[in-house]
């Protein structure tokens, strides 16, 4: 995501000049501090400019499947998939048993994500055992679809106005919202292909408000490349635990 991809560009920047700006590097052409808080000044523009780039708005033109249903039109999404030597109906009972230590980097990149800070329970803070969706739909999250061995839909609410009160249920996600709203759902898809599956994951987040969108257009950009490896590292658990055989799973994981 070339927004995402600037932000990040724009920080390395700006660390790199306050390095300068404490003690120029001359090898790099550096002479004095004020070439470092130039440096540093330069990165953060970049930073911002990566902040508020407008994120256009996309829509289905015909629906395909659940997250078409609900989610129809988006400013802010990312698409995984993986190929996986194993029927469709695995596959499915394979993404929806996955917990979070199965995931590579999980913990991880959670942590980082929730500043190091304790919290209940939620899909940032998981228990070892439990299948992560399970977690998730207990926790801020809502079944919006489930189709035995072709898809699975879950869905939030990622900003709210401060005076929204009431629970996340899948009626919010056909309803018309006030303004200030940014809702989430994330689906997975098992498609036969060949003698094995594809399953594939998207995200999908529509803001009905600029300054909704502007709020969660920060946190999205921050947290993009965390956030794409988490989904590339879930489809990997999917496929390890629909292709190994039940009796290689550590005990609690079957």
């Amino acid at each position: 995501m070339a927004a995402s991809a600037l932000v990040y560009i724009g920080l390395c920047i700006a660390f790199i000049g306050l390095l300068n700006a404490l003690k120029p590097m001359h090898f790099v052409g550096v002479r004095r501090r004020s070439q470092g808080l130039g440096i540093a000044g330069a990165g953060l523009a970049l930073v911002v400019t990566g902040f508020l780039l407008p994120a256009p708005e996309s829509r289905v033109t015909r629906v395909e499947s659940h997250l078409d249903e609900f989610v129809p039109v988006w400013q802010f999404n990312e698409v995984h998939d993986i190929r996986i030597a194993a029927p469709p109906e695995k596959a499915f009972d394979a993404l929806k048993r996955v917990s979070a230590d199965e995931i590579s980097l999980f913990r991880t990149l959670t942590w980082i994500r929730r500043g190091g800070r304790d919290q209940p329970e939620s899909i940032l803070n998981a228990g070892s055992d439990e299948p992560l969706i399970d977690v998730a739909t207990r926790s801020g999250f809502v079944s919006l679809a489930d189709e035995a061995q072709r898809e699975l839909v879950i869905g939030t609410v990622v900003v709210a106005p401060r005076s929204a009160r009431g629970s996340v249920t899948p009626d919010l996600f056909r309803t018309r919202l006030p303004p200030g709203f940014a809702i989430a759902a994330m689906n997975f898809v098992v498609q036969p292909d060949g003698a094995g599956s594809r399953v594939s994951t998207e995200t999908r987040v529509f803001a009905n408000s600029s300054s909704a969108k502007r709020r969660f257009a920060v946190y999205w950009r921050l947290i993009y490349p965390g956030s794409a490896l988490i989904r590339r590292m879930w489809l990997r658990a999917i496929e390890r635990r629909a292709t190994e055989p039940p009796a290689s799973r550590p005990v609690g994981k079957q």
